[in-house]
């Protein structure tokens, strides 16, 4: 009877034992996660403040064909911008931002804010920042806008992040 007692006291440590096993395992993975977690999303912010950055010295750069590679290409896409309204797809955006603003612009300066925020789930991310716009147009005036950027973006194969949706906007009465 002594040795009946003995051997289930034995095998109810074990079992303690065993559970405390797989709670210290449960915990270990937990924390792995949040780690790579955390580790993911200062990659995230360190690759879209970099894509950002790149966004603003092409469209700076006043030449449309210089942003052109942070764009989808397909139709049926929608970029929605201060002026006009809205385009479709990269064509329209292209000529489009040309006629409305780039053509008679002499110099442009588009540089993002520190308030970038990345939202990133597996292939597709969004991008929230404020911007600045400083422009001289061709004929002297200066205008400088506050800008209200978001950016849905995908990653496509060996071509990295690309737009496939953006919107752009001025607050009502300016900044």
């Amino acid at each position: 009877m002594v040795l009946q007692t003995e051997n289930a006291i034995a095998r109810s440590g074990e079992r303690w034992r065993w559970l405390l096993y797989v709670v210290l395992a449960l915990a270990g993975g937990l924390l792995t996660f949040v780690g790579a977690r955390a580790q993911q999303k200062a990659t995230d912010d360190a690759t879209f403040r970099k894509l950002i950055d790149a966004y603003c010295v092409a469209w700076s750069s006043g030449n449309a064909d210089n942003a052109a590679r942070f764009y989808a290409k397909e139709d049926g896409l929608v970029f929605y911008d201060v002026a006009p309204f809205a385009y479709h797809n990269w064509k329209e955006y292209d000529a489009g931002v040309k006629k409305e603003f780039l053509d008679n612009a002499e110099s442009i300066s588009l540089s993002a804010g520190k308030d970038l925020k990345v939202r990133r789930h597996g292939t597709v991310a969004w991008t929230t920042v404020s911007m600045h716009l400083a422009e001289k147009t061709k004929d002297g005036k200066n205008s400088e806008t506050e800008i209200r950027y978001t950016g849905i973006w995908e990653r496509r194969g060996s071509s990295g992040w690309v737009l496939v949706h953006e919107h752009l906007s001025a607050p009502l009465g300016g900044s």
